[in-house]
């Protein structure tokens, strides 16, 4: 089972690689299952609307995870509950509209667990993510309610996340890191058998300050009452994310693989 998961989709440049590019590394790399981070899709840079979503899903996506910007296209508060393969983080306020995780079946008849779970440090406030993955665990079991477990750590720091992957080691297929933009080189196999990434970076040009206008965000840094309202960088887009090639039996990574792919960063890996 090859199972790939791409970091969170920053503005027009990301949305429109991710659109164009999918396909071919689906093909390319015999994708079985595709998981995006699409909260900072929409063309501010944050958030995510119904028509994205729907586009997502045309050219490849499976499931779609967010995070923190989950809310700020407000259409997606009533859109959530309806489309089932969007998901937000599992442990935001109680009540919260949409499902924090969702168990699909894949073509080749698979059941994959998606979970969508986001960290409690220098984000917004939400319920302890360690107490609601403690939960998750005890209601998904490996190869007996899914035959693979993804799951998204949307999250500010890497002392959150590398707890969480040690958490699910040997209870799930993939940990993977999302929110900070950056990917980190340390993606391996865990000692229990479970693939791991601090963070996964971002779909968007790497020619900004996290996907967004380099010019803005310095004169923001620099408190220059000329600098305007934060917007997306447009430059072409690198695509990253993390390729796993899952055991059929044990449901455990036995090979991951770093996606980087266009753009500056692909130059420079």
């Amino acid at each position: 089972m090859n199972i790939l998961l791409l970091g969170d989709i920053v503005g027009p440049s990301g949305r429109r690689a991710v659109l164009e590019k999918l396909p071919i590394l689906v093909k390319k790399n015999k994708i079985d299952f595709v998981i995006l981070n699409g909260e900072n899709a929409a063309d501010p840079g944050v958030g995510i609307t119904k028509e994205i979503v729907e586009e997502f899903f045309k050219v490849g996506a499976d499931v779609i995870t967010t995070g923190n910007h989950i809310w700020d296209q407000r259409e997606i508060v009533d859109f959530i509950d309806t489309e089932k393969r969007l998901l937000r983080p599992q442990n935001l306020t109680a009540g919260s509209p949409g499902n924090g995780f969702g168990i699909y079946i894949t073509k080749n008849n698979k059941k994959v667990a998606v979970i969508n779970l986001m960290g409690n440090v220098f984000m917004k406030k939400c319920e302890d993510v360690f107490q609601e993955a403690n939960k998750i665990i005890q209601t998904i079991k490996l190869k007996k309610d899914a035959d693979f477990i993804i799951v998204d750590m949307h999250g500010e720091t890497t002392s959150e996340k590398m707890a969480m992957g040690y958490l699910f080691d040997g209870k799930a297929t993939m940990v993977v890191g999302t929110h900070t933009h950056i990917p980190t080189s340390d993606h391996r196999i865990m000692e229990q058998g479970t693939a791991y990434q601090t963070d996964v970076g971002m779909c968007g040009d790497y020619n900004s300050v996290i996907g967004m206008n380099r010019d803005t965000s310095l004169k923001k840094f620099l408190k220059d009452p000329s600098a305007k309202k934060h917007h997306p960088a447009l430059g072409e887009a690198t695509i990253s994310g993390l390729m796993v090639i899952a055991d059929n039996d044990t449901g455990l990574a036995k090979k991951v693989q770093p996606i980087i792919y266009g753009g500056i960063l692909e130059s420079t890996v």
